[in-house]
């Protein structure tokens, strides 16, 4: 590229004392020439984040901050967005670190394919043991099965963008972000991207280190309002709909009907229907069981430790079982306001 366009790195932030220094440090870092800013967009944090924020404004003039009382992410980022300046918007997460070369990239991408939002892989990582193997299952496809930006995949279009970067007119022509999609808003926005014409587009090469929630209960509360909000855009979109989305649901039906029929086991006297004792063993719970263990045991790069490696055993149900529930709460009841408490409650 011998043009590089201004751009405006746009940030929601609540409860992110902890990761916020090193994400905003990872942004300003960018070895990228053209001008830069960082719309930080502050919730009603309680655990001292808006001072860290503060004081960070305070040593670079690129970092621009506005307040964001509702506390939404959807709010956040269409406060940010209307405040910024330049061309090029970057949607920047409090849990993520951008790789150096990452809006370089990104920008050269955009104009490359004539896309209007590029985005790339989510590279999970962890700071303690717990965290190191839930970002091992956020990393393998048996914890979040086939999206692009959890597993990769070949460049191309994509339906939907991790982050993303977006030329800015976009915002102008299909509208901001819906801020009645409490979460799924990014996917939300690609439809009308796409319905619109326009290209969302998947690069491999843009990997962006993420820090997922770091205790059970907050990774389950996530987990709920995820499968709550994607059964949402099933409801809302035609093409909201996956195979991918229906296959947690069964599972967890499968599993249940496993534990009941071995509960059940003893009734079925030796002499019944050779039938109803193979359908007991067949749903069993037992192949979930083995296929997580098994998926562990090859993480060995992801999740070196034997310890961390049987963490992530306990991962996978965490993710899958709330992430159904809310799958089918969400087809039958629809959304409404539900939010990711542990996120809100717990400062992560």
């Amino acid at each position: 590229m011998t043009n590089f366009p201004g751009v405006s790195y746009v940030m929601p932030v609540l409860n992110e004392a902890n990761y916020l220094v090193d994400a905003v440090g990872s942004i300003l870092d960018q070895s990228y020439p053209g001008a830069k800013e960082l719309i930080i967009a502050l919730g009603p944090s309680v655990d001292g984040t808006n001072e860290v924020a503060q004081r960070l404004a305070e040593t670079d003039e690129r970092i621009v901050l506005v307040q964001n009382p509702e506390g939404r992410t959807p709010i956040a980022l269409n406060l940010a967005i209307r405040a910024s300046s330049y061309p090029v918007i970057i949607r920047v997460d409090a849990h993520s670190e951008l790789p150096e070369h990452y809006t370089r990239r990104g920008v050269e991408t955009l104009f490359r394919v004539q896309a209007h939002d590029v985005g790339g892989l989510m590279d999970a990582r962890g700071r303690t043991p717990l965290q190191r193997a839930i970002a091992a299952a956020y990393n393998s496809r048996f914890g979040f099965g086939g999206a692009a930006y959890h597993s990769g995949a070949p460049e191309g279009p994509a339906e939907s963008a991790y982050l993303g970067i977006f030329r800015r007119e976009v915002f102008d022509e299909v509208g901001f972000y819906d801020e009645s999609m409490l979460r799924a808003q990014d996917w939300e926005l690609c439809h009308r991207i796409r319905e619109a014409g326009y290209r969302v587009w998947f690069d491999p090469e843009l990997k962006v280190g993420y820090y997922p929630r770091d205790t059970f209960r907050a990774l389950v509360s996530q987990s709920f309002a995820s499968g709550t909000w994607r059964a949402e855009i099933a409801r809302r979109y035609r093409d909201g709909k996956s195979l991918r989305h229906v296959i947690p649901p069964l599972m967890v039906v499968g599993v249940t009907a496993g534990v009941v029929a071995n509960l059940m086991r003893p009734m079925v006297k030796r002499s019944g229907p050779s039938s109803a004792r193979r359908f007991l063993n067949l749903v069993s719970a037992a192949p979930y069981v083995y296929g997580g263990l098994a998926v562990c045991e090859g993480m060995r790069g992801q999740a070196p430790r034997t310890s961390e490696r049987l963490l992530t055993g306990a991962v996978f149900p965490a993710i899958h079982f709330p992430w159904a529930l809310g799958y089918v709460r969400g087809l039958l009841l629809g959304a409404g306001n539900t939010v990711d408490r542990g996120r809100v409650n717990h400062g992560r």
